[in-house]
């Protein structure tokens, strides 16, 4: 694209992208200059710019129905499918810097908060990218943040080992993806963008045609392509058998880091992953896309079981959480797996759309009550969570409400959640499927019901003090438990955005 063609409306496509980067330089600024500003003060200040972009994307946000094309030359798409993903990020992060201000954590100075805020940004590029070269640009941006903020406590051994775990994890699974997307470049005459490449692969299509009398392996070399590229997608969304560094890194990290790891690095997987399978390879137009439609089913099996399975056996309550965290991730491929079957795309979709949504506010309650519970007695066992429901009574039955509806126990918002992805599997006659996912709904019940009853029938010990904590984990946690039950109670016209939102990604 030359100067002559860009037209500067177009930034209004990333004007809440923009406004985030600018945001992280003040956080910057704001620490070097003043130098004895409190470290809390500056969390709050990254959660106030973050609402600030939140209102600038809803005052930018694309109508329901409306047609969005794409902008930047072509690397962008400002949807709706966009602005909802885009909210999730900065709603998690907004959370994640409210919480940091009351750990150990906050001390380290602007440097993370300003971290927190591009892996934010960079998240909210990676679901609105069309085109290859804009996905591993963003991708990598949020990687690299997401390795420093994992291993940001250099003090602390576990938090170390979890960033080098992290990175080196992270490092080959990108490397892997990079290879696949260099042979879809190269197979496909040296296209990026995701419509063109699905027009090169379609089988029937002239261009195809004829690169394939001149290249016959043109299909073998893109299949091979989109299932390295898939790996990447795999690990960022912690899927079997890409999930080997969730455990050690949620429980090295530091807590804050590890909520946002779990709930908006994940969405981010999810959001790119689909974008690109269904831009590129839409299902049933070419020979390539069968691939991805296939493989989603064995892999959310995979992922539910081994996920929920060692759940079971953690005394950790972060790594219970992890695994938890996989197992989520096998629910949302089972909408993945639906959307590719499916006859009502946008029903699936939809269903995903709205279970990360639902997931994130969940997650994130719950490891910041892990997080305040941990300082306050030094210990992540479970075990050291018994009679919690005496010493902290509210704390314990918001404790109580995160694990239910992430067990996915009516009528909260983790139940509508699941009944949604379990709808979309049915529709797509997927039976087997969702009889695997109640199966491990049940599963699960054993380790999220298994935090409720230590804090609630095993004594611990009767003169210990009520466990305290910072007031912006307090807000934190009582917010996000009137969440639980607004959402429950008003979720239609959230369901609804959903789905206008996955219209709008499908048109």
């Amino acid at each position: 694209m030359t100067l002559t063609q860009f037209n500067p409306l177009e930034l209004l496509a990333v004007l809440p992208e923009l406004a985030l980067v600018i945001w992280a330089l003040v956080i910057l600024a704001a620490d070097l200059i003043t130098g004895g500003i409190k470290r809390r003060t500056l969390g709050l200040l990254t959660a106030i710019g973050m609402v600030g972009v939140l209102i600038i994307s809803l005052i930018t946000m694309p109508q329901a129905g409306q047609i969005t094309p794409t902008v930047l030359g072509a690397l962008i798409r400002n949807d709706l499918y966009t602005f909802v993903f885009r909210t999730i990020f900065i709603v998690a992060g907004a959370i994640t810097a409210l919480i940091a201000g009351d750990f150990k954590i906050a001390r380290a100075g602007g440097e993370f908060y300003a971290l927190l805020i591009l892996a934010t940004m960079s998240m909210c590029v990676m679901a609105a990218s069309v085109d290859i070269i804009m996905l591993y640009l963003a991708t990598e941006a949020a990687s690299i943040s997401l390795y420093l903020l994992a291993g940001f406590m250099r003090d602390t051994p576990r938090s170390a080992e979890a960033g080098m775990k992290y990175f080196v994890f992270g490092a080959v699974a990108s490397t892997v993806m990079l290879f696949g997307l260099s042979l879809l470049y190269g197979a496909s005459g040296g296209m990026t963008g995701y419509p063109p490449l699905s027009i090169v692969f379609q089988q029937q299509s002239p261009s195809t045609i004829a690169l394939v009398s001149q290249y016959p392996d043109m299909f073998t070399l893109a299949s091979f392509g989109l299932l390295f590229v898939m790996v990447g997608f795999m690990f960022k969304t912690s899927a079997v058998p890409f999930h080997f560094w969730s455990p050690d890194v949620y429980e090295g990290a530091p807590t804050p880091v590890s909520g946002f790891l779990s709930t908006a690095s994940k969405a981010a997987g999810f959001a790119v992953m689909m974008r690109f399978i269904y831009y590129a390879f839409p299902p049933g137009l070419s020979p390539v896309s069968d691939i991805w439609v296939v493989m989603m089913q064995p892999i959310a099996i995979l992922t539910m079981f081994l996920g929920n399975l060692l759940a079971v056996t953690q005394t950790n309550i972060k790594r219970m959480l992890a695994y938890s965290s996989i197992a989520q991730a096998g629910y949302m491929l089972m909408g993945a797996t639906a959307f590719g079957w499916s006859a009502d795309r946008a029903d699936a979709l939809a269903a995903i759309i709205f279970y990360v949504g639902t997931y994130m506010i969940c997650n994130i309650a719950a490891f910041a009550i892990v997080g305040a519970v941990s300082v306050h007695l030094g210990s992540e066992n479970i075990t050291d969570f018994a009679g919690m429901s005496r010493r902290s009574p509210y704390l314990a039955l918001a404790m109580v409400g995160c694990m239910l509806s992430l067990t996915g126990a009516p009528p909260l918002i983790g139940f509508i959640g699941k009944l949604f992805v379990f709808r979309a599997a049915m529709n797509a006659n997927l039976v087997m499927l969702m009889v695997v996912g109640i199966i491990n709904v049940l599963i699960s019940v054993y380790y999220y019901l298994g935090v409720t009853r230590v804090m609630y029938s095993d004594k611990g010990d009767q003169s210990a003090p009520a466990i305290k904590i910072g007031s912006n984990t307090t807000w934190v946690v009582g917010v996000s438990a009137i969440a639980l039950i607004l959402l429950t109670v008003i979720a239609t016209p959230f369901w609804n955005l959903a789905l206008e939102a996955a219209r709008s990604f499908l048109s």
